[in-house]
């Protein structure tokens, strides 16, 4: 191992260990300061929310933080690209999904780690839980049992459960192709599609763009046995939707004369000269992380006409989870949502699109230190980083809700297009403006 290596190896050991062990702590959000605050905090005060809410169930959303507060869960069988490590081992990873949660959504999660000896006691164990917060999101995971989880638990449960490595990574992979496709002139339901890989991602990714409009006979799934086709027996039931008639058995059979490739399996799985037999105007997103399928200068020096994608930050158009699943659940939680369904997803899929193909603010170009970032082949999938991606999904998901019937809550008045609010673009230019000036202060 290098000195580089080990460096960063000792720099995250230490960031995780000082100054106070872990990366999130609870925080007391009333006075503390007298004995009245105390009587106020706990007893004799206390008893009369817990009176009200025995009365009214859904009074806990006014008088707790349950309806800003998300559990993520894991059983540890599937963490990162390091595999069963066990749920314990798990925990840095949910304590690092708290974070992201807070610093793009503000809002509060406890990280629960289960050591279940079943899939069902660990469906138990979350049902019974599952009062204290007002959404769940289900973190690594590994299939099939992450589809028997999250199904049984949004059958017992009235609050949102959303399998991030499934739909947040769907939603994030849809969004980017449509605006690759637009670039390339293509169309979804026209277009070819070859998925490496058939796991929790992959599968919950093509289900998403079938709802889209892709077409289910142009789309060739492989696992590490080949292509999955009609005349295989060895299938599950999640994997069976996928098998189509096809003479093609590997991937160097389907690639040819595809349109676009989604790679959510391992490293170097995708040749230069695979690329070459794609279709013209070849869509790749190779989103193994840390390695790719196919590194971008690779794909490019054989296909100029390419548009790349990846999982990572230092090439463009990263597939990032980050820009979903925290804004997707403060959506959710603003109106109370009792589930997350396909029309919020697909609303977030849209909207995030949308984004991209506006200017990035100057908090961005800054941030990225680069002078533009335009819609284009380099620029499909907004940066993590761009303030207005928790106005512009935060608020598609909320409308979604509503109009879906799954909402407690009417769309929020703070919210662009609601009677009340300003404009999008005027709460835009305002936040523009207080950028400039404050840049202004630190030069």
């Amino acid at each position: 191992m290098s000195d580089k290596n080990k460096d960063f190896l000792q720099r995250s050991l230490d960031y995780h260990a000082k100054p106070v062990a872990g990366k999130i702590a609870t925080a007391i959000t009333k006075p503390c300061a007298s004995q009245e605050d105390l009587s106020m905090a706990y007893t004799p005060g206390v008893a009369e929310p817990v009176r009200a809410i025995a009365e009214d169930a859904s009074l806990a959303y006014k008088y707790t933080g349950k309806g800003n507060l998300v559990a993520v869960i894991t059983d540890g069988t599937a963490v990162l690209g390091l595999g069963n490590v066990g749920a314990l081992a798990g925990k840095p990873v949910m304590e690092g999904k708290g974070v992201l949660f807070k610093k793009f959504a503000d809002i509060d999660v406890f990280d629960i780690e289960v050591n279940a000896p079943s899939t069902e006691a660990f469906i138990d164990t979350v049902a019974n839980i599952a009062d204290t917060f007002g959404g769940i999101n289900l973190e690594d995971i590994a299939a099939p049992a992450c589809f028997e989880i999250e199904k049984a638990l949004k059958k017992r449960l009235d609050i949102p459960v959303f399998h991030d490595d499934q739909h947040g990574t769907a939603i994030i992979i849809a969004a980017g192709l449509l605006n690759a496709l637009q670039i390339q002139g293509k169309t979804l339901e026209t277009s070819k599609i070859v998925c490496l890989g058939a796991g929790s991602a992959a599968i919950a990714s093509m289900n998403l763009l079938i709802k889209l409009g892709a077409d289910p006979a142009l789309l060739h799934m492989l696992d590490r046995k080949g292509v999955i086709h009609s005349e295989r027996d060895d299938l599950n039931e999640y994997k069976q939707k996928f098998a189509i008639q096809t003479d093609a058995r590997t991937l160097d059979d389907a690639i040819t004369a595809a349109d676009i490739f989604v790679g959510v399996s391992g490293p170097e799985l995708l040749s230069a000269e695979q690329v070459q037999k794609m279709a013209a105007k070849p869509i790749v997103f190779a989103l193994s992380n840390p390695e790719p399928e196919i590194l971008p200068e690779l794909a490019k020096a054989v296909r100029s006409d390419i548009i790349m994608a990846t999982g990572r930050s230092d090439f463009p158009n990263q597939i990032n989870n980050v820009l979903g699943f925290p804004f997707i659940f403060r959506g959710a939680l603003d109106v109370h949502a009792t589930t997350i369904n396909s029309e919020m997803e697909i609303a977030a899929a849209y909207a995030l699109a949308k984004l991209a193909q506006t200017p990035a603010p100057a908090e961005v170009l800054l941030a990225y230190q680069t002078q533009q970032l335009d819609f284009g082949m380099d620029y499909i999938i907004p940066k993590p980083f761009d303030p207005r991606l928790k106005s512009y999904i935060s608020s598609a998901v909320a409308r979604a809700a509503v109009d879906s019937g799954v909402a407690r809550k009417p769309y929020p008045s703070h919210y662009p297009d609601s009677e009340d609010s300003q404009t999008e673009q005027q709460l835009f230019n305002e936040s523009q403006s207080l950028f400039k000036k404050l840049r202004g202060l630190f030069k």
